[in-house]
């Protein structure tokens, strides 16, 4: 069983950065692919980035490719997600997910444990 704990979320003006952190603890955690996932008032959850075992492997979501990048320190046993040039239409609850597996996925539902979100507001 793993628990995840996101933190960093908060407001900032668009243009601006935040990072995410988010802490795991339970498990061996540099057995989990992890991902991060966002969801918006009244839409469903999509899917922000993903990252491998060692780091080697990384997906983006479109919207966020060049503008985010997700990374891991396995010694630390956690899992962060730089975000630049934020947009007011990256406002949303982000998410911390874990996924016992060596694939790396970008299905929330395929998703073993999740955190429980920080919000991040990105005002205009």
């Amino acid at each position: 069983q793993v628990q995840l704990v996101e933190s960093g979320g908060g407001l900032v003006q668009a243009g601006g950065s935040l990072r995410l952190s988010c802490a795991a603890s339970g498990g061996t955690f540099s057995r989990y692919v992890m991902g991060w996932f966002r969801q918006a008032p009244g839409k469903e959850r999509e899917f922000v980035a993903a990252i491998g075992w060692s780091g080697g492997i990384t997906y983006y979501a479109d919207s966020v490719k060049g503008r985010f990048t997700i990374s891991r320190d396995n010694a630390k046993n956690a899992v962060y997600l730089q975000m630049s040039s934020l947009k007011p239409e990256d406002t949303a609850v982000y998410y911390c997910a874990a996924d016992d597996t060596i694939v790396v996925k970008i299905s929330a539902p395929l998703y073993d444990y999740w955190g429980q979100g920080t919000q991040v507001t990105v005002s205009s």
